[in-house]
């Protein structure tokens, strides 16, 4: 039986992981020993000038704003608040929780930390999930590692691409959902990555 399991979790895991494989996590510039030895550092998020799918995001969100408005008074008024709102009570602390497993350094608004990541979404696809139709989030990031005392000294820089975000078992119909999901997987890869140059 529990020879049974293991090779049931193994090709569980296996499947869950291709589509990890799709995204690319590279460091672009600089270097990540100043890294080394660091308990906790501190993140910020910026979400400046994103790409939503072919749009803008001020495009994307008037235009989904008004078609659920359309649909149903309020509606729309609703998703905008939540799209903006799932930053900080969804996608950030996916994203810091993963990093912070996977590097071993405690991430977090941590503004007595000597080294700050800037964490900048540069694309999001929100994907879909009507049932019949399934599309996973991505998203692209790009990160620079900075010093919190003076931001204008860029450490290092890691580019994310393509990070993908939804359920192996298709139940992410919550667009907040497969883009928070997306997150973590993204702070699981620039973690793995820092823990790996910073040593």
């Amino acid at each position: 039986m529990k020879s049974i399991f293991a090779v049931l979790l193994a090709g569980t895991m296996s499947i869950c992981a291709v589509p990890l494989m799709a995204q690319r996590v590279r460091l672009a510039e600089g270097d990540l020993k100043a890294l080394a030895g660091q308990k906790e550092i501190n993140l910020e998020f910026v979400y400046t000038d994103m790409k939503v799918g072919k749009m803008s995001e001020t495009e994307y969100v008037k235009k989904k704003k008004d078609e659920y408005n359309k649909k149903e008074a309020g509606k729309g008024d609703t998703w905008e608040k939540a799209w903006v709102d799932d930053r900080e009570t969804r996608l950030e602390p996916r994203f810091i929780q993963s990093f912070t497993q996977f590097s071993g350094i405690t991430a977090g608004p941590i503004a007595s930390a000597k080294y700050t990541l800037i964490v900048k979404t540069i694309f999001t696809e929100p994907g879909m999930n009507i049932g019949i139709a399934h599309k996973n989030a991505e998203v692209n990031l790009e990160v620079l590692v900075v010093e919190t005392a003076d931001k204008s000294k860029v450490i290092a820089k890691i580019t994310v691409d393509k990070s993908p975000g939804g359920s192996f078992w298709g139940n992410d119909f919550d667009t907040g959902e497969r883009i928070a999901e997306a997150y973590k997987n993204a702070g699981m890869s620039v973690g793995g990555l820092v823990r790996s140059k910073a040593n």
